[in-house]
């Protein structure tokens, strides 16, 4: 593994603390998506991911969705921490949003009936894998971002503002900007309880 890879990998971590302002071109950051979505492998070679990238007013607009939706049920004397958190996010420069679709996934499982309980667990692993892949290239190019879940609460919502097809399923969000502040010191647990090794 080269030195740049090993250091990609230790640099992705999750930054709350992000700016719009950056010195990556939108341009470089769908390069990075178009390139990780092309090249991140699939079950069955599905390629049933999706990616929407919202940068600009698109990428305040989520978080604004995201606020209202969260201001209906989350509690009033709770909700100042919970909109701060929301407004960390909104004051990056963009969010990529990973969809997979799951027309896709019936399709194969209609097609191999053997395999039909893996095809959603396999489309889970492959949209793992491509949220990583992107989290660790923007990494790679001084990007700071976190992963975030709230998906069940805005799909729709999501969906209908950008018109996206109603078979595309919202996985995550993944925040990105300039890092602002540095990560927390992150604990390991021994390898030795983690890996095992037979020859």
């Amino acid at each position: 593994m080269s030195v740049e890879l090993y250091s990609a990998l230790k640099e992705r971590r999750s930054i709350y603390g992000i700016s719009k302002e950056s010195d990556v071109s939108s341009e470089r950051i769908v390069e990075i998506v178009n390139e990780a979505v092309k090249h991140t492998p699939s079950a069955f070679n599905s390629q049933s991911a999706r990616v929407v990238v919202l940068l600009g007013e698109q990428h305040d607009k989520l978080w604004e969705i995201t606020k209202e939706t969260l201001k209906a049920i989350v509690p009033a004397e709770q909700f100042p921490s919970t909109e701060q958190k929301l407004g960390s996010f909104q004051a990056g420069l963009g969010t990529v949003l990973f969809f997979e679709d799951n027309s896709i996934v019936t399709h194969l499982q209609e097609q191999f009936p053997l395999y039909q309980d893996n095809f959603p667990v396999w489309s889970q692993q492959s949209s793992g894998m491509l949220q990583y892949v992107i989290w660790t290239a923007f990494a790679a190019e001084g990007l700071g971002a976190s992963l975030q879940h709230y998906s069940e609460l805005i799909d729709e919502k999501v969906k209908a503002t950008w018109s996206l097809p109603a078979s595309w399923k919202l996985i995550a969000q993944l925040p990105f900007g300039t890092p602002t502040a540095e990560p927390g010191e992150k604990q390991f647990s021994p390898l030795e309880d983690r890996v095992k090794v037979f020859k």
